[in-house]
């Protein structure tokens, strides 16, 4: 069945209604939390939200005080998994104001997601005002140094009815996290698991849509490569079993002896945004990018050969994660001797400076909230 939603695009913007916590976080408390947030465990004071159904279309956009949803428990998403999110972050500059990195590209990416999923697509200017309201109202939740507030921009079909169609109603909401610096004392390269027993998507599939499923997929393999000691597990794909795709939660790159750059084209994995960054960085400096399938067999040759010089894992959370050691059934191997390489901690740096506002901005990536 194919989902029909009307009056969607007459909303391009919404007024929403601000309505600050009556009771937030004294400041002391905050300091004691963002001494050490960790990574998503810590929550500011407020939430964006926004609802939709068929009569009304978008309508009561407002932030509030971050609350708990009432959902009866035939709500549609407790059932049929319509369910999409987003993640990006706002960064504190050395001026002390406040940018966004790409939001109109998170945008985009959410509105593909719920067309994909047959959700309500929520109009782009929407979706990038709520998270700039939440950032402004919990502006001092952000932590300084490497830290950043982590946006989980997500929507839910809420629905009450236990049909198996689209659901007629849902509610989109942003909800922020402190984070510090994903890597203590620097980004440390990673370890591994090439899962052959589990698939993460297949063409036609909903691999290229960022909602819940797919993670929740992967995270049979997810423990698997923890029992093999491992921190990352990799996907193959579903036909063959052959090419590489992309790791649990993160796209990833191969850097090779000629300065050419290497990654899984889209279509079953995730248009990260990242990953789009890194490309257009690499394109800018003149370095050779393709986007063309590599399988397991060739990446461990090109590792013992030395064609391959290094590789690496993107995406928002930790930027950049250096591959040091691959493990499989058919045994394990490393590449660049275990160690970070020179390419993935230059196009870390890049990015990073380019998010704080150190650095030049070409492609105008950045929006300043404050």
């Amino acid at each position: 069945m194919r989902a029909s939603f009307e009056k969607i695009e007459g909303a391009k913007s919404l007024p929403f209604d601000v309505q600050p916590a009556a009771e937030p976080t004294p400041a002391t408390v905050r300091a004691e939390k963002l001494a050490n947030p960790g990574f998503g465990r810590v929550f500011t004071d407020h939430m964006a939200m926004v609802s939709y159904n068929q009569a009304e279309g978008w309508h009561g956009a407002r932030v509030a005080a971050r609350a708990s949803f009432p959902l009866d428990p035939a709500t549609a998403v407790l059932h049929y998994a319509q369910e999409i999110f987003e993640g990006l972050k706002a960064y504190k500059r050395d001026d002390g104001g406040v940018n966004l990195f790409r939001p109109d590209a998170n945008a985009r990416r959410f509105r593909n997601s719920a067309e994909r999923m047959a959700m309500a697509p929520l109009p782009e200017t929407v979706f990038i005002e709520a998270i700039e309201q939440l950032v402004r109202i919990d502006q001092d939740w952000i932590p300084g140094g490497e830290g950043s507030l982590y946006l989980r921009p997500f929507m839910i079909a809420n629905e009450v009815f236990l049909g198996v169609k689209p659901s007629a109603a849902y509610i989109f909401a942003v909800i922020a996290s402190p984070v510090g610096s994903y890597f203590k004392g620097g980004p440390a390269p990673i370890s591994i698991w090439v899962s052959e027993d589990y698939t993460r998507a297949a063409v036609g599939g909903t691999g290229a849509v960022k909602c819940g499923g797919n993670y929740a997929a992967s995270l049979r393999a997810q423990a698997e490569a923890i029992d093999r000691g491992c921190d990352q597990v990799v996907f193959l794909d579903a036909i063959e079993r052959r090419y590489v795709e992309e790791l649990g939660g993160m796209n990833v790159f191969f850097v090779f002896d000629d300065g050419s750059l290497s990654t899984p084209p889209l279509g079953t994995i995730l248009p990260g945004i990242t990953r789009d960054s890194i490309i257009t960085l690499a394109r800018d400096s003149g370095t050779p990018v393709r986007e063309e399938p590599y399988t397991i067999d060739q990446w461990r040759s090109d590792a013992a050969s030395g064609k391959l010089r290094e590789a690496f894992a993107c995406g928002t959370a930790a930027v950049i994660s250096p591959i040091g050691k691959v493990c499989s059934a058919h045994g394990d191997f490393t590449i660049n001797g275990g160690a970070a390489g020179p390419v993935a901690m230059g196009f870390r740096k890049k990015l990073v400076d380019i998010q704080y506002g150190r650095a030049t901005d070409p492609h105008r990536w950045t929006r300043k909230v404050l």
